[in-house]
């Protein structure tokens, strides 16, 4: 047990970083850690390097494990199957691909045109951006291993449940008409050697890291804000967990954005620091991914009207239902 919360403290929360960092603020910026500034730095520094270590390092792990998983392949798994199991496996394989939503789009559609039942599609669609298994030691790195697997296995149960509505609700003829006639290759890609899938592995870190770096950036400048120059009382008073409309505000206010799990959890972190409810920072974390406007934009390309908004209605509901369930039995987990 105690090697396991060294490993812990040192591996995933990397105190070794904060202390040396801490250092850094203290004796070569000369700031005190208990002063705004230089509390700020300290959050800024650690958080950024912490969290760009811990992303090239499972963004690698997963594609390496991804690139036996091409398109082709993941779809005649998927087409073994059917009924739940089928959502529950298309929601299992979204925890290994992209980290947004706007690249799992294209994921979306290729399996779409395959003949793959829409439910199954879109309990993939729902996991991909906002369950990943870099969200499991990115949480447990910030919060702790308990939050993690919670997050993870609501997030799981919400796309399962999500794709199989859609599936019964029959809404095949809502998807715009080219997206079947865009048919995905049926040849399979010939075995990669352990020099490509390492190769593969290095190209998706430096891609993934292009893509999000900025909003890396500005997720933990807008947390080190919230956590050294926000009081608390103003933040309780809006987003209080006494607040009954606190996840519901949470959600709407992170609809707007755009960004991915990486950017958001510092936000949530500083949030949850500063006596925000757990269910609500995390139903800001989750709008932020799965909700976000230029993700319904780009979804409404493929999809028709009535099918998006149930689409975001479905998840919308999920989310504030977890949202206030974390908020009531958080306390079972922190």
């Amino acid at each position: 047990m105690f090697i396991f919360e060294w490993l812990n403290a040192q591996l995933l929360k990397m105190d070794w970083l904060s202390n040396l960092v801490a250092k850094l603020v203290t004796e070569v910026f000369n700031l005190d850690l208990s002063t705004r500034l230089g509390g700020s730095l300290h959050f800024f520094i650690y958080d950024v390097i912490k969290i760009f270590i811990l992303l090239s390092v499972l963004i690698f792990t997963i594609s390496y494990i991804q690139s036996f998983f091409p398109p082709e392949r993941t779809r005649r798994i998927l087409g073994n199957f059917n009924g739940i199991s089928a959502n529950i496996l298309g929601a299992l394989l979204g925890t290994i691909t992209p980290f947004c939503s706007c690249s799992s789009i294209p994921l979306f559609i290729g399996f779409t045109s395959a003949g793959l039942p829409i439910g199954v599609t879109f309990s993939f669609l729902i996991s991909s951006p906002l369950v990943d298994l870099a969200s499991v030691l990115l949480l447990a790195s910030i919060f702790n291993w308990k939050i993690a697997f919670a997050y993870v296995i609501v997030g799981l149960i919400l796309a399962v449940l999500g794709g199989t509505i859609i599936s019964k609700l029959k809404l095949e003829k809502y998807v715009e008409p080219f997206v079947y006639q865009n048919q995905m290759s049926e040849d399979e890609q010939d075995a990669l050697s352990v020099k490509e899938r390492l190769e593969f592995g290095k190209d998706q870190v430096l891609d993934i890291v292009k893509r999000v770096w900025l909003y890396v950036i500005i997720g933990v400048g807008i947390g080190a804000a919230i956590h050294n120059w926000i009081p608390e009382s103003v933040i309780s008073a809006v987003l209080g967990q006494d607040k009954w409309y606190s996840v519901i505000l949470a959600v709407f206010a992170g609809i707007p954005m755009y960004a991915d799990i990486f950017g958001t959890l510092p936000i949530a972190e500083a949030l949850v620091l500063k006596g925000v409810g757990l269910g609500t920072a995390l139903s800001f974390m989750m709008a932020v991914t799965a909700l976000s406007l230029p993700s319904m934009i780009l979804l409404k390309k493929v999809v028709k009207t009535k099918l998006l908004i149930i689409f975001a209605g479905l998840v919308t509901t999920g989310i504030l239902i977890i949202g206030y369930l974390f908020n009531a039995f958080s306390y079972l987990i922190i």
